[in-house]
């Protein structure tokens, strides 16, 4: 079969037996009460084996859940942001509007790798330095499939900071704080999986963290993310919460549905607990960018260049490598390609025509509705320019942009100046 696919038979097989492990297991009354705990002031999702479920979405009842198994959920997701009203959100709301309606969020940190143990390395890594940081009360989850997700909540984190309400900040904040992990923790990485890959500690390997940092790109607003002892529908396995020090004896076969044992997910924070890592992060993010709010007026005061008769072979070699398809990092490609899209001037039509031929081409295409949320948050913004080839985001997709390129800042400014240049030699 293409792309190692089951047979429809044995697809049916492995959903059945699926089925059968979740109307079981949902319908225990202490699964539906720590998913349910967990909901409150969230936007919720169930997962189908078609898709998600319809959005906005909450849970009013405990028994909800297991009328949702019933129905066929498999899974339950939900958002890092807390709402007044999570039924009011709408994909209408302008960001005025969303920040009223927010009254807080959490930090989500979503380590993933194709490998287990590079996961549980990282988790341990990030887990020492929110403790050099001052925050001791923290609690971890398996995802249900090869990673972990650090949860540190609202109750956390200072309500206001130089006169700005971090309720706001979302999702701004969360992400600087995550750069600001990423970076603290990738020496202390490289040395640790480049000796658990080459017993020789002078080989280090510099691209190893690369395949377990989180991802800030989903630090998105909206964004879900599984629920505690939910269930993982291609592995089976329940998002199970661990203690700090449970990581590193943790197997798979102890997420067993069956034999699941309930602890909270949400630990006993003080309040501004996480005072000193979000103060930190932002005064590093200010030594990286120092020329940040100049950075930002030139990008919300960018104006789209209207190109007449664009061709694709003034599209920059990164641009035209992306668009060829990829097998990691498909969600920042997406982030590039949507503000070069837009940044240039391509009519809607066009642009949702091209990111959708782009993704057929992938290794394992983007689901539609995630697409469709990035194109609905795009259109509601303004527009700016792709991110510079000298950011992390194209190496970060295994693309590493020309001599050429780097001299032309980004894409946008590549294709325009080599447009006006070729029409410049046409009437010539």
């Amino acid at each position: 079969m293409e792309n190692g696919e089951l047979p429809k038979k044995e697809t049916s097989i492995k959903e059945d037996r699926i089925r059968q492990i979740t109307h079981l297991y949902y319908s225990r009354p202490e699964i539906q009460k720590i998913i349910y705990d967990f909901s409150t002031n969230r936007e919720i999702s169930p997962r189908y084996f078609e898709g998600f479920g319809k959005r906005p979405d909450s849970l009013q009842y405990k028994s909800d859940i297991f009328q949702m198994a019933k129905r066929g959920a498999t899974s339950f997701h939900c958002s890092e942001e807390l709402w007044q009203d999570p039924l009011k959100l709408s994909t209408d709301l302008k960001e005025k509007q969303l920040n009223e309606l927010r009254i807080g969020w959490d930090l989500l940190i979503d380590i993933d790798s194709k490998y287990l143990d590079y996961s549980k390395i990282s988790a341990q890594i990030i887990i020492e330095i929110l403790n050099f940081h001052g925050i001791k009360n923290i609690v971890i989850k398996f995802s249900g499939s090869k990673g972990f997700h650090i949860l540190i909540p609202w109750k956390a984190f200072p309500k206001e900071i130089n006169d700005v309400k971090t309720s706001d900040m979302f999702p701004k904040y969360p992400r600087i704080i995550t750069q600001y992990l990423i970076e603290k923790t990738k020496p202390k990485l490289i040395e640790k999986i480049s000796e658990l890959e080459r017993p020789n500690k002078y080989v280090k390997d510099f691209t190893v963290s690369e395949k377990v940092m989180p991802d800030i790109i989903l630090v998105s607003p909206r964004h879900l993310f599984r629920m505690p002892y939910s269930l993982h529908e291609k592995t089976a396995l329940a998002s199970v919460v661990l203690s700090p020090e449970e990581i590193s004896n943790f197997q798979p076969k102890d997420a067993d549905p069956m034999k699941v044992k309930i602890k909270n997910f949400v630990p006993d924070s003080k309040e501004g607990e996480a005072k000193e890592l979000l103060v930190q992060a932002l005064d590093w993010n200010k030594q990286q960018n120092p020329d940040e709010k100049e950075t930002e007026k030139r990008a919300f005061d960018f104006k789209p260049v209207k190109l007449e008769n664009l061709s694709e072979e003034h599209f920059s070699p990164s641009i035209k490598k992306i668009l060829e398809g990829i097998s990691d990092g498909k969600k920042r490609a997406l982030f590039i390609l949507l503000n070069f899209f837009r940044s240039i001037g391509m009519e809607k039509d066009e642009l949702e025509k091209r990111i959708n031929d782009w993704n057929e081409k992938n290794e394992v295409p983007l689901k539609q509705g995630y697409i469709k949320s990035q194109l609905i948050w795009s259109y509601r913004n303004k527009i700016v320019p792709p991110p510079n080839f000298d950011k992390d985001y194209y190496k970060g997709i295994g693309i590493m942009p020309t001599p050429e390129e780097l001299r032309y800042k980004n894409p946008s400014n590549y294709t325009i100046k080599k447009h006006l240049e070729k029409n410049n030699k046409s009437r010539k």
